[in-house]
């Protein structure tokens, strides 16, 4: 799905679209070894090894820094940082009475050197609501990342829980140059003045406000009771969440978390959508593909048991976008393409023990992804979604948010005004129309 390419609260920024070059799905390159003795590292996509119990509680797909000409003045997934400290807000799934923390280096281009992590319950603002935790690495309070690399902390004993904020506060002691993130948090996170902030329980250090997470990409605890693994919900924009309030986790797999939490039946939700994501399609802009970035963003993740699969409406609609910027070149695929897509995640999930639950395509009529065409391929997506039988369940998005006067468009109570992102009337319906017997 298309969005600013400045995202919330980076001004002055020119709006861009979708995703750049079709290219063939490529992996987003191994991982190597972090620097710092005894930290618990990953290579290839794979989770760490770690104690039986470890289950995701929340995750964000790691992205490279767009290039600085598609971009605005100032950005700091762009720019970086230098001797400054990040105090980022993720929201928990499922509660737990130990966690760790998962750093990622994997698209920046030099050695990243953390010089202290924390980890605390948010309060207002930036400001805490529990004093902060120390987070090591291997026993020590920092590590270096090599380019391409990742790192899971050590395990911090600490209650967390359940539908709950957390304040995790990075500083970076050295120069990052652009930097490893996720673009569209949807979520207010804080940038300090100069200095080591990680340990302040005030947020008064933190003057600055940004809508991306930078080099966090997961939180997994030690579940408070036996919970079922998690659910890892693979897509675009509309996973995202873009168009809903920001830091009010009105996602669709927000609500999910909590309607899987009030049924007595938690599970992990880990929320892996890039805005402007495809299942085919690599983008400077918009992350690796779902083919490329499945072992790293799904098959790894700590706990991981379900996979729901809403992704193709930007293959779809691509074409129908200008040729330049993050959206050259704009080479159309097929509805046959994109089932071939969805079968090969469906057999590598397959063949790591997971179910993959697919979801419909959702309408599109008024936005500017909708042509009669790009509406036939849409449908025959969704028929084969519906009738192949090659998923292990079907969730119908579509017929959960269209308008059953238009079913080409979105209702307009659930439209949140660009006939392509539903708001958070549409989210939560979404949530709603997924059976929980799916999940388990």
């Amino acid at each position: 799905m298309r969005y600013p390419s400045a995202g919330r609260g980076r001004p002055g920024v020119a709006a861009a679209f979708l995703v750049a070059s079709l290219m063939a799905a490529l992996g987003a390159g191994a991982t190597v070894p972090a620097v710092a003795a005894g930290a618990a590292v990953h290579s290839g996509g794979s989770a760490a090894p770690g104690p039986v119990g470890w289950t995701g509680t929340w995750a964000a797909s790691p992205q490279q820094a767009r290039p600085a000409d598609l971009t605005g003045p100032g950005d700091p997934t762009v720019t970086g940082f230098d001797d400054q400290t990040v105090r980022e807000i993720v929201h928990t799934s499922i509660g737990g009475t130990a966690l760790r923390i998962h750093l990622s280096n994997a698209f920046s281009q030099q050695v990243l050197t953390v010089g202290a992590v924390t980890v605390g319950a948010e309060g207002t603002g930036a400001d805490l609501a529990t004093p902060p935790v120390t987070v090591t690495f291997g026993g020590g309070q920092g590590i270096r990342i090599p380019a391409g690399g990742n790192a899971v902390s050590d395990p911090v004993r600490m209650r967390v829980s359940p539908l709950s904020n957390l304040a995790v506060s990075i500083f970076l002691p050295g120069v990052t140059g652009p930097t490893t993130n996720h673009d569209l948090a949807e979520q207010v996170n804080y940038l300090s003045v100069p200095g080591d902030h990680a340990s302040d329980p005030d947020g008064q250090a933190f003057t600055q406000q940004a809508f991306s997470w930078f080099y966090l990409s997961a939180v997994d605890v030690r579940p408070l009771t036996a919970a079922a693994g998690a659910v890892i919900a693979l897509g675009d924009s509309i996973t995202d969440g873009y168009q809903s309030t920001a830091s009010a986790n009105g996602r669709w797999p927000d609500v999910l978390a909590a309607r899987l939490e009030s049924s007595g039946r938690a599970m992990g939700v880990l929320n892996e959508g890039i805005s402007g994501n495809r299942v085919l399609g690599d983008s400077v802009c918009f992350g690796t593909s779902a083919l490329s970035r499945l072992g790293a963003d799904v098959l790894g993740q700590a706990g991981a048991r379900t996979v729901i699969l809403l992704e193709g409406i930007n293959d779809i609609g691509f074409p129908l976008e200008p040729d330049a910027g993050c959206t050259a070149p704009n080479t159309a695929v097929t509805a046959r393409q994109i089932i071939a897509g969805y079968r090969q995640i469906i057999a590598r999930a397959h063949g790591r023990g997971l179910r993959v639950i697919g979801a419909t395509l959702t309408p599109i009529e008024g936005s500017g992804y909708w042509s009669v065409s790009t509406e036939q391929e849409r449908l025959a997506v969704n028929a084969w979604i519906r009738s192949s039988h090659a998923f292990d369940g079907v969730i119908d998005f579509d017929q959960a948010v269209r308008d059953p006067a238009d079913p080409h468009r979105l209702l307009a109570a659930y439209d949140s005004g660009d006939h392509l992102h539903p708001n958070d009337a549409g989210y939560h319906a979404m949530a709603e129309a997924i059976d929980l017997s799916l999940l388990r």
